[in-house]
């Protein structure tokens, strides 16, 4: 039996050394140190043995398991540390090499337009205000000299959520607070999302941005209207534009005009950009109502003002050459990449 025993032992250390896959190791703990392995068989067959020779088989079997199990977990942690060491070799990394080029974000074209506004007004002296685009009927059109039965107060216009409360349809009511808790003189301007009830399509939507603007102060004239957005229009569109003033009704602007500037493409020719007309519409202005500098417990005697209004999506599609305006908001990443 002893030499049974050390045939085990010299036979498991031979096999353990041939082992090279951590499945091989464990196959050979349970062939010789299992519950059915031949240790196992072996210290069954102790009961045949002499009282004396008992003590002497049974220390030496326990001699060679624990051999056999520490001769099993060294070789299990040289797998481990041999199986570390090459995934280390294969996963080295070079420093040195040039890393992937990931694709960066950029401002949406919107932004990009918008943010060239604020620059603009900026530099003139102007400051940027907000307001809420949920907004009290009040701001949105009584205090700006429209009436209970003008027709821009329509449902078919306006998104109501109240009789009392709507969805701002422009940003003039930004102004309109301005005025009710600042002093003249003012300059300032408003940019936001406003909504009108218009069915979707290539120029029209329910909801897009406004960018109005307000000046009221002493012995403020149509001439500083005019030398304002002649200044504004020829930063944004070149040295070389041409604009023109046309009559207009606002109610909340006397005298009111619609302000053009000459077709970038035919240069007054008539084309297809312009529509034949030569002109193109950038935006709407007047000299303020005094009726409603006067809801703003402002001194019309005293002071003036000028307001004016484009709409942020019509200069983005005439800066890029976009005659469809839901490109802006379908983001689609194959068109916002190109700016």
């Amino acid at each position: 039996m002893k030499a049974k025993l050390e045939e085990i032992r010299a036979r498991a250390h031979q096999e353990l050394a041939n082992a090279d896959l951590k499945e091989s190791v464990e196959a050979l703990r349970v062939k010789y140190c299992g519950k059915k392995g031949e240790l196992t068989a072996i210290l069954k067959q102790m009961g045949k043995l002499s009282a004396e020779e008992r003590p002497i088989i049974g220390q030496l079997a326990n001699e060679v398991r624990t051999n056999i199990e520490n001769a099993i977990d060294e070789k299990k942690k040289q797998l481990a540390e041999a199986k570390l060491e090459n995934q280390l070799r294969e996963e080295t990394i070079d420093v040195t090499l040039p890393g992937d080029t990931m694709p960066l974000g950029h401002k949406h074209p919107l932004s990009i337009v918008l943010d060239e506004i604020k620059e603009i007004f900026i530099g003139m002296g102007f400051e940027i205000v907000d307001g809420p685009e949920v907004e009290y009927d009040y701001y949105n059109f009584e205090a700006l000299n429209i009436p209970k039965d003008h027709p821009a107060r329509d449902t078919q216009d306006t998104f109501y959520i109240t009789d009392n409360i709507v969805l701002r349809t422009q940003t003039s009511p930004v102004q309109v607070r301005v005025m009710e808790k600042q002093k003249p003189p003012i300059r300032i301007i408003s940019p936001g999302r406003v909504f009108r009830s218009d069915a979707v399509d290539a120029t029209h939507s329910p909801l897009f941005h406004q960018i109005e603007g307000l000046v009221v102060d002493k012995d403020i004239t149509f001439a500083d209207l005019k030398g304002t957005l002649d200044t504004f229009i020829k930063r944004l569109y070149g040295d070389d534009s041409v604009v023109r003033f046309r009559p207009h009704h606002f109610p909340f602007t006397e005298p009111s005009a619609e302000v053009d500037v000459q077709c970038f493409s035919c240069k007054g020719k008539g084309c297809r950009v312009c529509k034949g007309e030569g002109w193109i519409e950038i935006l709407g202005c007047g000299m303020v109502h005094p009726k409603v500098l006067e809801n703003c417990g402002i001194d019309s005697e005293e002071y003036t003002g000028f307001a004016f209004g484009l709409g942020l999506e019509r200069v983005a599609m005439r800066r890029y050459g976009v005659d469809d305006m839901r490109l802006f908001f379908e983001n689609d990443t194959r068109f916002l990449s190109q700016f």
